[in-house]
């Protein structure tokens, strides 16, 4: 996947709590170790994300955007 985004940490999904809207992502990583990404319901649901899934947190100044 080619991006414009610098701030890429790989990692793997450990948890997956979905919402009415929103859900919950969180991503193992090797430091600082855990992340969590608040992303819609929509999109997670779209990504298929599921616990065990390898993936990439991309870190915007304001946000954490989910890439798989």
């Amino acid at each position: 996947m080619d991006i414009s985004a610098r701030n890429q940490l790989n990692g793997k999904i450990t948890n997956v709590e979905l919402g009415a809207v929103m859900a919950n992502v969180k991503i193992e990583i090797s430091e600082p170790g855990v992340i969590t990404a608040v992303i819609t319901k929509e999109s997670a649901e779209k990504l298929g994300l599921a616990e065990g899934d390898d993936v990439v947190a991309l870190i915007k100044s304001t946000e954490v955007i989910v890439g798989k």
